[in-house]
């Protein structure tokens, strides 16, 4: 193999390889039904979701954590072109508490645009 190929074949086998990496995904719709009201806790929701992306306190109603997703395609990120390839998916899970134990807890998936 010359060194023009070796390099070449490098080369690809990083672009392949960087492709792999990124933030952890989160599944939202199989995390959620890890969750059971009245019987998880803030932990148990801390443990299977993570931070949430979003807190709701208001005074004489229920703390809220609120946890977010868009997926999109690699297509679809793509910068300048990717709306040309359709919108998104936008996942959401709405986790009420009492007190310290979920009394709620709610699973929502539509398109990105649906709501605009």
């Amino acid at each position: 193999m010359t060194v023009l190929a070796r390099l070449a074949v490098s080369c690809m086998v990083v672009l392949f390889l960087s492709g792999c990496t990124g933030k952890p995904v989160r599944h939202l719709a199989s995390d959620a039904s890890l969750i059971t009201p009245g019987v998880s806790t803030r932990s148990d929701v801390l443990t299977y979701l993570g931070d949430p992306d979003e807190r709701q306190e208001e005074a004489g109603e229920p703390e809220r954590w609120v946890y977010l997703e868009e997926y999109r395609s690699n297509m679809q990120r793509t910068v300048g072109i990717g709306k040309w390839f359709g919108s998104g998916d936008f996942s959401r899970i709405i986790v009420t508490f009492d007190g310290e134990i979920v009394s709620d807890i709610r699973y929502n998936a539509s398109e990105t645009g649906e709501f605009e």
